[in-house]
């Protein structure tokens, strides 16, 4: 083992990273060669044939690994590691931002919705807030196809002049501020 763990650790390098790889590469290798010791014939270099059990070893274990592909934080290196992490954060961070965003944004909707007329609110509601056709609203509501097609057109408008209206009055409000902060 001491006369050939070199050339076996060299072998194992090939096919592995990680140095704890290697050394449960090696490992295996030198367990494999000593049961099979008996098989080897003296044709050819112990050198050679421990370098073809060394590689087979290496060979069988990568593909049992693919077999089974599963990683563990210990195979990373730290590098790695705090790279998966950070990248976790932001998208648990994302992912809790864009709730938020929804329900602001939801929140928003319903007030400006508010201002509106029932009949504008019904239409809006079911059109672009339960996804139902004309034709559904039609039957829910008794009405003409073209009115309902016209409520919904100018109920849409209404809703964009609010927000607009409500976004130039925050501008207006934060030049104010900006002012009298001078």
């Amino acid at each position: 083992m001491r006369r050939y763990s070199p050339r076996v650790f060299r072998v194992a390098s090939r096919f592995f990273r990680e140095r704890s790889q290697v050394e449960d590469a090696a490992q295996e290798i030198f367990l494999k060669a000593f049961t099979e010791l008996k098989s080897y014939a003296g044709r050819g270099s112990m050198e050679g044939w421990l370098t073809r059990i060394a590689t087979n070893t290496c060979l069988n274990l990568i593909r049992s690994a693919k077999r089974r592909p599963q990683m563990t934080e210990s195979d990373l290196t730290e590098t790695e590691s705090s790279w998966i992490q950070s990248q976790l954060a932001q998208a648990a961070t994302e992912r809790h931002q864009s709730r938020e965003t929804s329900f602001v944004a939801a929140d928003l909707a319903g007030r400006v919705l508010a201002t509106l007329s029932p009949d504008d609110q019904l239409v809006l509601t079911m059109i672009d807030g339960e996804d139902a056709s004309v034709k559904e609203v039609v039957e829910a509501t008794g009405w003409s196809e073209s009115k309902i097609k016209v409520l919904a057109f100018r109920a849409r408008r209404r809703m964009r002049e609010a927000v607009e209206k409500l976004l130039t009055g925050k501008q207006k409000n934060r030049a104010l501020v900006i002012e009298e902060g001078d």
